[in-house]
């Protein structure tokens, strides 16, 4: 954090979003994650994490992997090292917002 802004100007703006901040954090302490995995985990719809999960693949959060398992598809989901890096700035900058409001 700078000393010399408010740490609210280190918040992500993608990660603001309850859903992606979610979704981010489900997949920090996996490897990889299946889509209906994380689904059910964030409790959203497939339409819901679909578009949430291109957003975050576009800004280079998350990674997604498509295969099968037998003869069913299957989507696995895994957070980048950018996205990893974005959650702990994010993490840190909402735990110096909530030291400061405790002064």
């Amino acid at each position: 954090m700078t000393s010399t802004g408010h740490p609210r100007h280190l918040l992500d703006d993608l990660l603001t979003h309850g859903v992606r901040f979610s979704i981010v954090a489900t997949l920090d302490g996996v490897d990889r994650a299946e889509f209906a995995l994380v689904r059910d985990s964030v409790e959203i719809s497939d339409s819901v994490l679909s578009k949430q999960v291109a957003t975050l693949e576009t800004v280079g959060y998350v990674d997604v992997d498509k295969g099968r398992v037998g003869r069913m598809p299957r989507t696995w989901l895994r957070l980048t090292d950018t996205g990893r890096a974005a959650l702990a700035q994010h993490v840190a900058a909402l735990q110096a917002i909530a030291g400061r409001s405790r002064q």
